[in-house]
């Protein structure tokens, strides 16, 4: 199931607060809610829609905001 999580939505039910400083992502797989720790750059909060970009394994993933918001 790791390689299945880049790629997926989820939704931060704690939020990122940037760097080493992780939140918690709720993430759906087979109609299955999964929770992984969620690390990324800066702090992203709580509710907001992520991307998985990557897998550190151990449960562990790096986000960034889905939609991205870049350029508005």
């Amino acid at each position: 199931m790791a390689e299945d999580l880049v790629g997926r939505v989820g939704r931060l039910v704690i939020g990122v607060r940037g760097g080493e400083l992780a939140g918690e992502i709720r993430v759906v797989v087979d109609g299955l809610a999964h929770y992984y720790l969620a690390y990324s750059e800066s702090a992203i909060p709580a509710g907001t829609q992520v991307l998985v970009i990557n897998n550190r394994g151990a449960r562990r993933v790096d986000v960034e905001p889905w939609p991205a918001t870049e350029g508005l």
